[in-house]
């Protein structure tokens, strides 16, 4: 099957040779001169993907997964943007970005955990969850909830990102899972 991917580098030259080392006729590589948010996107989409799978637990349907998606989007740019000096938005139109978000939204293992996490109607910690599921795999969804949460709490900013703060939420704290689209966005 044709995949790709986006590799963050310091230089467009840089950049050019590992694609030319990478490329095959089923896998196209394309370059970004933004190290940072190549690499930012691949943390953040965990994040967007774990309320994904809150929306699968709770059974709700494609336009409101679909909802989720985008409003996740919108942070992940603007903590990148917030935080780092440098970032180019196009990267978010990169593999790296919206087609990594949308692939871990619907297959990944961030978002499987989240739903049986509301499957189970939080009966279950996310880590017994994990330890049940992926065989040893660990999630990176949570971590970097926890993570971004952390920041945004010390510098008074979680009102700034009502997502972000609300998948730590119902991840973490007492949050019911239906804050997940019952907060104003």
């Amino acid at each position: 099957d044709f995949a790709e991917a986006t590799l963050g580098t310091p230089s467009d030259e840089e950049g050019l040779k590992w694609c030319e080392l990478c490329i095959a006729p089923d896998f196209s590589v394309s370059a970004v001169a933004d190290v940072a948010g190549a690499e930012l996107c691949g943390a953040l989409k965990n994040v967007v993907a774990l309320g994904a799978g809150f929306c699968d637990g709770l059974g709700y349907g494609g336009n409101t997964k679909a909802a989720i998606i985008r409003i996740g989007l919108k942070e992940m740019k603007k903590f990148c943007n917030m935080f780092y000096d440098g970032i180019d938005d196009d990267t978010f139109l990169e593999s790296c970005g919206v087609a990594d978000l949308i692939t871990t939204c619907f297959g990944g293992r961030n978002r499987k955990c989240a739903e049986a996490f509301a499957k189970h109607g939080k009966s279950k910690s996310l880590d017994e969850i994990e330890a049940e599921l992926l065989g040893g795999q660990k999630l990176q969804g949570t971590l970097t909830a926890k993570e971004v949460n952390h920041v945004l709490k010390m510098k008074g900013l979680e009102h700034e990102f009502p997502f972000f703060t609300a998948v730590y939420k119902i991840s973490y704290e007492d949050t019911p899972l239906e804050a997940i689209t019952t907060t104003p966005y």
